[in-house]
């Protein structure tokens, strides 16, 4: 068949999809000297910057706001109760989704390095090294594909499910409900509790697990749980299921779920899905191009190659990081293996995570639960925010900082927080962490006063002084 268009139609690398990996993969394929296309269906930025992380961000930020404006009489400043604009706030929401775009500048470095960005509807292999365009029919060919696809927020397949919002919905709302059930407390899950409940939304919280936020380490699971029940968050968990959803007169719905083996019920103005993130692969036709997925995600090796071998996988379509911090890295491996050959493996790295929740949690490494049932002898040190002097001036001392190190080298193998600024925090540890860092090498930094990261010392500190104890008890153990 004849591709339209002639040679610029013809591409060395072929980047679907424009988040935070597939721009990355397109601008470190086009340094590397080849002719790249950049495709998404309308516009750049992918789910992080149009409906994810930066509109959450900024839902989280007002959220703040109107935390320590109520706060504020605590140091003299009289102010009433505050009023939440919606429609303001999503416009604010709206200009920093393009603030943001305009300061990636991808479209134009791209085509300084002279490649294309194509925003022609969706792509669809029509075989191994052929895409049609949905939106104009036109079609592209390539060496080589980098699928950055991403992901799209999950939904449960019960009576009345297409009655639910997923989070990206929420701003999409003319004004916010009066309550609202959220399903299921992974990151987003969590973070939308906190945000909404500050903005005066009644909030309950389904979770199929015993904990909410299961990812994290249990103490930071409880102390979310604790500060979220005295914000007046409803939290149900270890709950079997939802059964169906129904719209009620007057504009309110009713959720059916299983709790103990009895049905309950929960009236609220909406009900968001927060359930999962699944691979964004369908209409892709993975199958044309010889693609093979396994478990809903695109499979690949260590190269970030997929079963077809001139086509990579990068960020959360391939299931591996699902984080932005970790689809950058995959992203840049996956143009250099497409452009030089399979000359890289991926490293698995300590990733650090979190939420701008209320409070704040984060965590790097491994948890208290993995360092010991990972068999390797490990230590653990807790500072409490309370001990610490920037969080009693901010009058923010609910938290701790966690530190686990291996018992015989004292390196640090993971660290979790719940508190103001955790997230800021944890990059202190995750940066002493890729270097190998010891307990005793963070115990001795000099970390700025008063700062809430100077608490990764005071965790460092106490974290030495419990494996200094125990080596003593050792060797007089011996001795004796």
């Amino acid at each position: 068949m004849t591709v339209h268009g002639g040679a610029h139609n013809r591409f060395d690398v072929v980047v679907i999809g424009s988040g935070p990996a597939g721009s990355a993969a397109a601008l470190r394929a086009g340094t590397l000297g080849a002719r790249v296309a950049l495709l998404d269906r309308n516009r750049l930025g992918g789910t992080c910057t149009n409906t994810g992380c930066v509109p959450t961000r900024v839902l989280a930020i007002t959220a703040r706001l109107l935390r320590d404006i109520r706060g504020a009489g605590a140091y003299g400043i009289q102010v009433g109760e505050p009023h939440l604009d919606w429609g303001q706030t999503v416009s604010r929401i709206r200009q920093t989704i393009q603030d943001i775009t305009d300061m990636k500048r991808v479209q134009d470095r791209l085509r300084d390095l002279g490649g294309e960005v194509i925003l022609e509807g969706a792509a669809t292999f029509q075989d191994a090294h052929r895409v049609r365009l949905a939106d104009t029919g036109r079609e592209l060919s390539a060496g080589r594909f980098i699928l950055a696809v991403g992901g799209r927020a999950g939904r449960l397949p019960f009576p009345g499910a297409e009655l639910a919002l997923t989070p990206d919905g929420l701003i999409d709302l003319p004004a916010l409900p009066e309550s609202v059930v959220i399903v299921g407390s992974g990151y987003t899950g969590v973070q939308l509790t906190t945000v909404l409940r500050a903005f005066g939304v009644a909030v309950t919280l389904l979770e199929t697990a015993p904990n909410i936020l299961p990812p994290a380490d249990a103490d930071v699971s409880r102390a979310l749980r604790a500060s979220y029940e005295r914000q007046g968050i409803r939290i149900v968990t270890g709950i079997s299921g939802v059964e169906r959803l129904e719209a009620l007169p007057g504009g309110e719905q009713r959720l059916t779920y299983t709790l103990l083996g009895e049905p309950r019920t929960v009236v609220a103005g909406a009900v968001i899905l927060a359930v999962g993130w699944p691979a964004n692969i369908s209409g892709l036709g993975l199958e044309a191009a010889g693609v093979e997925v396994e478990r809903g995600y695109i499979r690949v090796n260590d190269g970030l190659r997929t079963s077809a071998p001139h086509i990579y996988a990068a960020g959360d379509a391939n299931g591996r990081d699902m984080l932005v911090q970790g689809a950058h890295f995959e992203a840049e491996l996956a143009a250099e293996n497409a452009v030089r050959g399979d000359g890289t493996r991926y490293q698995r790295a300590s990733l650090p995570s979190g939420g701008f929740t209320d409070p704040d949690h984060a965590g790097v490494g491994l948890t208290e639960g993995q360092a010991q049932g990972s068999g390797v002898a490990c230590t653990v040190a807790v500072a409490h925010y309370a001990d610490l002097e920037r969080a009693i001036i901010d009058r923010r001392t609910a938290g701790f900082l966690k530190l686990i190190a291996e018992e015989g080298s004292g390196r640090i193998i993971g660290a979790h927080a719940a508190g103001e600024n955790a997230v800021e925090v944890m990059q202190a540890v995750a940066t002493a962490m890729a270097a190998g860092a010891t307990a005793a090498t963070l115990a001795g930094v000099r970390f700025a006063y008063p700062t809430y990261t100077a608490i990764v010392g005071e965790a460092a500190r106490k974290l030495e002084a419990r494996r200094a104890a125990t080596s003593a008890g050792q060797a007089g153990g011996e001795q004796a």
